[in-house]
Order: structure tokens, then C-alpha cells, then sequence
């Protein structure tokens, strides 16, 4: 099982290979994924109205994001994992969505996904060229 990278994505996408993605958010789970060849795994703000039972996500902070992303990171050899950027976690400045997706990255995301249209395409330009891929969301 070779580890999914953003190239390889790339590649599958160009070969018109189908390409799987589950939301996860937890190792349990992580570790199911992992080995049934899931290739991304999301860790979404979604988990504040799923795991915590909140009725929205607005209340999912950066330290929510980052400890289930360190869950399901611990239990993954293979997948490639994305972590959600919160609401309010990246819109204020390009350097704060820079500064929080690295604390996604150092948890173990190897992409970060934020949500918006045009008025984001500063920020993801920001983050990404220093590095960190961003997987855009748009709806």
C-alpha cells in the first residue's frame, strides 16, 4: 500500500482513476479506513455537531481540529489526511489561516481545507506558497 500523496492525486486524477474520500475522526475508525484503501481522510468541523452534538460547527476551535486530527494521523500509514480549518480560524488575515494550518500540518494534516470563493483566493495563494497544500471547498 503505497502512501497517497497530493502527485498521486494528481496522477489518479489524469488517469481518471476514482478517488475515495471518507470523513474520519477518530483512530478507531482511522485505522478501518486506512486499511480498507480509503485514499483521503477529512478530519471536518463537521465532528461539533457529530461528536460533540452541537447544532452547528461554529463552536469547533483550532484545538478541537487538532487534537482529532492527531487521532486519526496516529492510526493512518497509507491515506492522505486533510484537516478542516474552523470558521474564524482562517479569515481574518492570510497569516493566521497560515499559522493555524501549520499547527494542522504539525498534527499530522498534509493538506488543510477552508471554505470560500474569490475572497479567499489571497489566503490560499499565502498558505500555499509557503508550502502547505490547500484542499479548496466551495458551498
Amino acid at each position: 500500500m503505497a502512501k497517497v500523496t497530493t502527485s498521486t492525486l494528481e496522477k489518479m486524477r489524469a488517469e481518471n482513476d476514482p478517488i475515495t474520500m471518507l470523513t474520519c475522526t477518530d483512530a478507531s475508525f482511522a485505522g478501518m479506513l486506512d486499511a480498507a484503501e480509503i485514499d483521503l481522510l477529512l478530519i471536518g468541523d463537521s465532528l461539533g455537531m457529530v461528536v460533540q452534538g452541537e447544532s452547528s460547527t461554529l463552536g469547533v476551535t483550532m484545538e478541537d481540529m487538532v487534537y482529532h486530527t492527531r487521532c486519526v494521523a496516529k492510526a493512518t500509514s497509507r491515506a492522505l489526511i486533510v484537516g478542516d480549518l474552523p470558521f474564524g480560524s482562517y479569515q481574518r488575515s492570510p497569516e493566521q489561516a497560515f499559522d493555524n494550518a501549520v499547527e494542522l500540518m504539525a498534527a499530522g494534516a498534509h493538506m488543510v481545507k477552508l471554505e470560500g470563493g474569490e475572497v479567499m483566493a489571497e489566503t490560499v495563494n499565502f498558505v500555499v506558497e509557503r508550502g502547505i497544500p490547500v484542499f479548496g471547498h466551495i458551498g
